[in-house]
């Protein structure tokens, strides 16, 4: 019996198809999100949608991002708009919310969070050229699927974790870890309802929920452009927010 046994646990471990390599999920990951020809083409990108966090707490978004690690991103809730930019080195806000209605210098963590959104195409893109390290992590089920688990350690040092379908290779999980206001908080980002844009795929349904906060942040992508006309003009620091 002990010896059918572990005939039937061999037999069964030689049909099991040996993992991917990380080199061949990203591979795969790119191709996904439509090749890395489409990917590398987008030089500016923008994207407008609505953000809930609540009941009754909703409010217009845009985001735009221009090579390299250029971003501006607005939210307007009854009219009133705040805006969030860097170049990739220094950063602006106005943020009528919090009191500030003149251009005023953001956070150093805040700065640095929007130069890694301004990459455009993201860390597993070119990730050994940009001086990242990835490693595979093993699996795990992820909103019913299964997902290959990718630890990637920042060229800065940060490190996160993206869980890419196993079946679509598309990207369906962030984990990461933030500074606010100095303190470290992990954030649990899912995408979903994933739709191309001029042969390039986007997630049009992202949410974002932090430690020990309730409500989560929902974003609805309705509208993508890729290469609009973005002046450098955009994203520059003016005079009254350089420190």
């Amino acid at each position: 019996m002990i010896l059918a046994i572990a005939l039937l646990a061999a037999a069964a471990a030689a049909r099991a198809p040996a993992a991917p390599t990380v080199d061949e999920i990203v591979a795969r990951y790119v191709e996904a999100r439509g090749g890395s020809a489409t990917i590398r083409s987008i030089k500016t990108l923008r994207q407008h949608g609505h953000v809930t966090a609540g009941p009754n707490r909703e409010a217009l978004v845009m985001r735009e991002l221009k090579r390299p690690n250029k971003t501006r991103f607005e939210f307007t809730v009854q009219g009133i708009t705040a805006v969030f930019v860097s170049d990739g080195q220094r950063g602006w806000q106005v943020s009528p919310f919090q009191g500030d209605v003149e251009p005023r210098p953001m956070a150093e963590e805040v700065v640095a969070e929007a130069a890694e959104q301004g990459d455009i195409e993201g860390p597993l893109v070119d990730w050994k050229a940009k001086g990242h390290k990835i490693e595979l992590a093993g699996t795990e089920t992820v909103s019913g699927l299964r997902t290959y688990k990718l630890k990637v350690t920042l060229k800065g040092g940060d490190v996160r974790y993206d869980y890419v379908d196993a079946k679509s290779y598309r990207l369906v999980r962030t984990d990461s870890t933030r500074q606010v206001r100095g303190h470290p908080l992990a954030i649990v980002t899912t995408f979903g309802d994933f739709k191309k844009t001029e042969g390039a795929l986007f997630p049009g349904h992202v949410e974002v929920a932090a430690e020990g906060r309730p409500n989560h942040l929902v974003l609805t992508v309705e509208k993508v452009e890729i290469n609009p006309t973005l002046a450098d003009t955009r994203f520059a620091v003016p005079a009254s927010a350089k420190p």
